[in-house]
C-alpha cells in the first residue's frame, strides 16, 4: 500500500491528524502524477478540503495548467464558494485546452444560482466546441432533466446511447429515458426502457416512476407490486401513498386503499391530499362518520382550502345537516369567497329549511356557472315553481330538456307549467 492509499485510509478511519501529516509529506516528496492522482481520488470520495489543497499545490508548480483551475473551480462550486469559482474560471481563456471543462463547471455554477438560461448557454457552447464529448452531452442531458425539459433531455440521452454510453457517473441512460418518456406522457415507450432495468439499477425515484407509469396504462397489479416494494424499502417516500391507494381502488380493494392512506398519514400527518382521499374512500365503504372526520382534520390544517371546504359542505348536505352547512359556509360568504358550489350548497340548505328567499338568492348566484348542469337546473326549476316564479320555472325546465330531452318526468313537469299560463 503506497502513501496515497494510506492517506485515504486514515481519512476514512477518522484519523485526520495522522492523515494530514502523511498528506503533507506526499505533497512535499511525491511527483506531480502521484499528487494529481491522489487529488482526483480525494475529490471522487468527497474529501474536498484535502483535494483542494492537492490541486493548489500542483497549480503553484504548474501555473499554466488550466485543468487544475477547472478542478478547483468545480470544488469551489460544490462548497458554495461562488466568487472563488468565478476567479478560477475567469483565468481560463477560450484557447485553453481546459476551456470546455471550464464551461461545464460554469454551467453548474450558474444553475446553482438559478441562472438557467446562462447555464444552458454555457453547455451549448461546450457542445459546439466538443460535439462528441460524452461529458458535455451528459451535462446537457442532466441539465434538461433537472429543469424538466424532458423532450430535449431525451435527445441528449439517446445521443449518448448511440455513442455506446449506457451509464455515466452512476446514472443509467436507460433509466433516465424511461423517466423522461413517462414525464412527457409516452408511457408505453417509458415502460419499454424500464423493462430493461434490473432491480439493482432502479433508484427509489425510478421505482416510483415505473409504478406511476404502470398506473397510467392501467396495469394496476404491477403498479401495486412496485409501489409496495418501494414502500417496504422507503416508508418515508410519502409521494407513493396516494397513488398506491388509487391502484388499490381501481382493483376494488377499498379496505387496502384506506389502510394505505392511513399508513401514509402516519408518516405525513399534514398531507391534505391524503385526508381528502381517505374521506373519499371512507364514503365508498359507507363509513360516513370517518369520512367527515378526515375532512375535519384537513380543515384543522388548512381551514381556507376551498377544495376541502366544498367537499365538507357537500358531505354535510348529503347528511341533511342543513343548519350546520349554513353555519359552516356563512364565514366564506362574508369573506367574499365566491365559488359557485358554495352558493349551490347554501341554496340547497336554505331550501331544505324552507327559507325560500335566501334559497332563491343563492341559486341565482350559482346559476351563472351551472346553467348547463341538469341536476342544478332541475332543483332550481322545482324551487322556482314552489315560490310561484312560474315563468322562471318554465325557462328552467325548457333549458333542462334541451340537455336531457328524454326525461319523461320533466316533460310532464313542463306540461303542468304550461297549463298554468
Amino acid at each position: 500500500m503506497n502513501r496515497s492509499e494510506n492517506v485515504i485510509n486514515l481519512i476514512e478511519d477518522g484519523k485526520i491528524e495522522k492523515a494530514t501529516e502523511l498528506f503533507n509529506q506526499v505533497l512535499k516528496e511525491s511527483d506531480a502524477e502521484e499528487i494529481y492522482n491522489l487529488a482526483e481520488d480525494l475529490y471522487m470520495l468527497g474529501f474536498s478540503n484535502f483535494a483542494k489543497k492537492a490541486y493548489q499545490s500542483l497549480l503553484a508548480k504548474f501555473p499554466n495548467e488550466d485543468i487544475l483551475r477547472a478542478q478547483l473551480a468545480d470544488l469551489a462550486v460544490s462548497d458554495g464558494h461562488d466568487e472563488e469559482a468565478l476567479e478560477y474560471l475567469s483565468a481560463i481563456k477560450p484557447e485553453s485546452d481546459a476551456y470546455v471543462n471550464s464551461l461545464l463547471v460554469a454551467a453548474d455554477l450558474y444553475q446553482t444560482q438559478g441562472l438557467l438560461e446562462v447555464s444552458e448557454h454555457k453547455l451549448l457552447e461546450a457542445l459546439q466546441l466538443a460535439p462528441d464529448e460524452e461529458a458535455v452531452i451528459f451535462g446537457l442531458a442532466e441539465f434538461y432533466f433537472s429543469t424538466k425539459k424532458f423532450g430535449k433531455a431525451i435527445e441528449s440521452y439517446l445521443t449518448l446511447v448511440k455513442l455506446g454510453f449506457t451509464q455515466l457517473a452512476s446514472v443509467s441512460m436507460v433509466q433516465r429515458l424511461g423517466q423522461c418518456y413517462a414525464e412527457v406522457g409516452k408511457f408505453e415507450q417509458a415502460l419499454g426502457y424500464f423493462d430493461q432495468l434490473n432491480d439493482k439499477q432502479i433508484s427509489p425515484d425510478a421505482r416510483f416512476q415505473i409504478a406511476f407509469t404502470q398506473l397510467q396504462v392501467k396495469n394496476y397489479e404491477e403498479a401495486i407490486k412496485n409501489f409496495v416494494k418501494l414502500k417496504s424499502n422507503y416508508k418515508d417516500y410519502t409521494t407513493l401513498y396516494p397513488y398506491l391507494a388509487i391502484a388499490y381502488e381501481q382493483q376494488g380493494l377499498l379496505n387496502e386503499a384506506l389502510e394505505t392512506l392511513q399508513e401514509g398519514l402516519s408518516v405525513d400527518q399534514y398531507n391534505i391530499k391524503l385526508y381528502e382521499q381517505a374521506s373519499s374512500v371512507s364514503l365508498k365503504l359507507q363509513q360516513v362518520e370517518s369520512a367527515q372526520t378526515y375532512l375535519e382534520k384537513a380543515l384543522e390544517i388548512d381551514p381556507d382550502n376551498l377544495t376541502i371546504v366544498i367537499q365538507y359542505s357537500n358531505l354535510l348536505v348529503s347528511r341533511q345537516k342543513y343548519q350546520e352547512t349554513i353555519d359552516f359556509l356563512s364565514s366564506f360568504i362574508q369573506n367574499n369567497e365566491i365559488d359557485p358550489q358554495i352558493y349551490w350548497n347554501l341554496g340547497k340548505a336554505y331550501s331544505a329549511l324552507d327559507n325560500d328567499t335566501k334559497a332563491i338568492k343563492y341559486y341565482e348566484s350559482a346559476s351563472r356557472v351551472y346553467d348547463d348542469n341538469p341536476t342544478f337546473i332541475r332543483e332550481f326549476a322545482i324551487l322556482n315553481r314552489r315560490v310561484g316564479n312560474l315563468e322562471e320555472a318554465r325557462e328552467n325546465v325548457a333549458q333542462y330538456l334541451r340537455l336531457v330531452p328524454d326525461d319523461l318526468d320533466m316533460q310532464e313537469f313542463e306540461d303542468e307549467l304550461l297549463e298554468n299560463f
